[in-house]
């Protein structure tokens, strides 16, 4: 029974293993992004003041025009 259990430990091991490194390399790749994007909105606002042009209106996801 012992060595039953070592090889579900090891069988799972591998599977574990790329499955947390899949979700850390996909977290770090969406956390970048986000904060280039928070980095170029900040670029892009004090462009704007810069040049007295107005903010830009807020992006709708729902375009409600029959």
């Amino acid at each position: 029974m012992e060595n039953y259990w070592v090889a579900v430990f090891w069988t799972l091991l591998p599977t574990v293993v790329v499955s947390t490194l899949f979700f850390w390399i996909l977290r770090s790749i969406l956390r970048a992004d986000r904060t280039e994007r928070r980095a170029y909105a900040r670029i892009e606002a004090e462009q704007r003041a810069k040049r007295g042009l107005p903010a830009p209106e807020a992006a709708t996801t729902t375009d409600a025009t029959p």
